[in-house]
């Protein structure tokens, strides 16, 4: 026989089981479904801004990356010729030489306007051989080389074969062209190689010339 304390139980549990049902049935309804998340901007977008250094101008034999937004006919990667000039399709011929990336970006935008809506170009040198140093007299290769990685002294004899045998090692000198003149700028090899004097490795800077005597 089923007690009257047993009949409470069962209602109390059955109460609470209603109860349960009805606050998920609730939650389920005011929970927001997940909506699919965008994906980043893809390549197709337009590109950003890209910042410069207007301190470099494209010289003679410098390589260029021309990219045009969405126009891959006309996108290449193309040298600087000996008369400084480019060529693109649609532009024609375009000085380069003289001008910093930003210049020549805004030239070749002015003058794509005739057939592109807003053209987006950009400008960036992907290989600089314009910036060149000499090296003469006694080494085993003398010549012009391109700067590439801000060679020092040390760097430059290195490359060019190191010393021919009667050398004078303490008497290099280095030719500077700058604003006031001309300036020699001494550099002692046997001073240089044991150490010493460090400051005479200097970094070279185009249109150096290093004599060896």
């Amino acid at each position: 026989m089923t007690t009257k304390a047993g009949i409470w139980w069962a209602e109390r549990m059955a109460v609470l089981l209603v109860g349960a049902v009805l606050v998920s049935s609730v939650w389920a309804q005011d929970t927001p479904v997940p909506t699919s998340v965008q994906s980043p901007s893809t390549s197709a977008d337009k590109p950003a801004d890209k910042p410069h250094d207007n301190s470099f101008v494209i010289g003679n034999d410098d390589v260029l990356a021309i990219n045009v937004w969405k126009e891959p006919d006309i996108s290449r990667s193309i040298p600087v010729r000996s008369d400084g000039k480019i060529s693109l399709p649609l532009v024609g011929e375009v000085q380069a030489a003289g001008l910093t990336p930003l210049m020549l970006e805004k030239d070749i935008a002015t003058k794509l306007k005739s057939y592109i809506a807003e053209p987006e170009v950009t400008v960036m040198v992907q290989q600089v051989n314009s910036q060149k140093f000499n090296i003469l007299g006694q080494v085993a290769k003398p010549g012009t080389y391109v700067i590439a990685n801000s060679p020092t002294v040390l760097d430059a004899i290195a490359l060019a074969g190191g010393f021919r045998d009667f050398a004078k090692r303490k008497s290099i000198y280095v030719l500077r062209h700058g604003a006031t003149g001309e300036t020699r700028l001494p550099f002692n090899y046997k001073d240089v190689s044991q150490g010493k004097n460090m400051a005479q490795n200097i970094r070279l800077q185009p249109g150096d010339t290093i004599i060896v005597p």
